[in-house]
């Protein structure tokens, strides 16, 4: 599973917070927030995608498609499914996808974003990325500087 261009996930219900981290991380992750586990196992296949999950359960049936996340905190989850499926953060794929829809980030020129902006943004920033699902806009301001500290206290950390 190492490869990263193959490293699809789907989130189980109890995992939003992971699926999101995940995205900022760049990787595909699906976040199924249903509580039919018949269907969750359907669209894993269906998608070529690793369910990652908290239950027990359903992992130890369903082991040959699932990782198990045993912890509840998310720098904890991260490392656990780096460790377990050997997957590599790449750091430019880092904030290329949407992490609301998942959707891959296209870049935009200031002058297309200007009207959909705040001021400030407009005078400072010179990057943008847009989803075409939702229609965000994104941007490397402070919370960009916060997250990627988040992460590299995270690589960091042996």
């Amino acid at each position: 599973m190492a490869d990263n261009r193959s490293c699809r996930f789907i989130a189980d219900g109890m995992l939003g917070k992971l699926a999101t981290w995940l995205r900022i991380l760049g990787f595909d992750t699906e976040y199924f927030s249903g509580s039919d586990k018949y269907f969750l196992l359907w669209k894993a296949k269906k998608e070529e995608r690793t369910i990652l999950t908290r239950d027990g359960c359903f992992f130890r049936i369903n082991q040959w498609l699932c990782v198990f996340i045993e912890s509840e905190n998310i720098k904890q989850q991260l490392r656990e499914i780096k460790d377990k499926t050997g997957i590599e953060w790449d750091r430019k794929k880092f904030f290329s996808r949407c992490n609301v829809y998942n959707e891959a980030l296209e870049p935009k020129n200031p002058e297309d974003v200007i009207e959909k902006i705040p001021e400030y943004v407009a005078k400072t920033q010179k990057n943008f990325s847009y989803c075409k699902i939702c229609g965000r806009i994104y941007w490397q301001g402070t919370h960009y500087q916060r997250m990627l500290e988040f992460i590299n206290s995270i690589m960091n950390e042996k």
